[in-house]
């Protein structure tokens, strides 16, 4: 049976994969990357790279499979694509709503939907450690 934050991951690849097509950190326009160590999960990597889970796992969907549970010690990831990386985010904590992120960050709940939108309109989705963008750009995903 698989967690509900397996599902979510399986969400997340389908819409991955519509917004970006799979990327990998081999490709020119990779704004920056990262290098898997031992221990590392999408979540860890996404919190203390400041990238939101949504974009490590889009940019990445070609090498990443929807668990994340094949990362390789050694392997380089892309963070983001030029023009397309949000490095403002935060990690959603246990009792966290859309709500009150979007007070604590300033920014318009309209915002925080298209730059994660990994979230469902009611933002009954989100879960503790997921990494979400947080900045008040909006990114246009899938435009380079």
């Amino acid at each position: 049976m698989f967690s509900t934050q397996n599902l979510l991951a399986i969400a997340m690849v389908a819409v991955t994969a519509a917004v970006y097509g799979g990327v990998s950190a081999q490709t020119s326009n990779c704004a920056r990357t990262y290098t898997v160590i031992s221990g590392d999960t999408c979540d860890i990597i996404s919190a203390k790279e400041n990238v939101s889970t949504f974009q490590l796992a889009t940019v990445n969907s070609a090498i990443v499979d929807p668990a994340c549970d094949n990362l390789a010690v050694g392997e380089v990831l892309c963070l983001g694509i030029v023009g397309q990386d949000c490095n403002i985010t935060d990690v959603v904590q246990s009792g966290d709503s859309c709500g009150l992120i979007t007070d604590a960050t300033g920014i318009p709940l309209s915002t925080l939907l298209t730059n994660n939108p990994n979230i469902n309109t009611d933002c009954s989705n989100i879960y503790p450690g997921e990494v979400l963008c947080t900045s008040s750009q909006v990114f246009a995903y899938g435009t380079s």
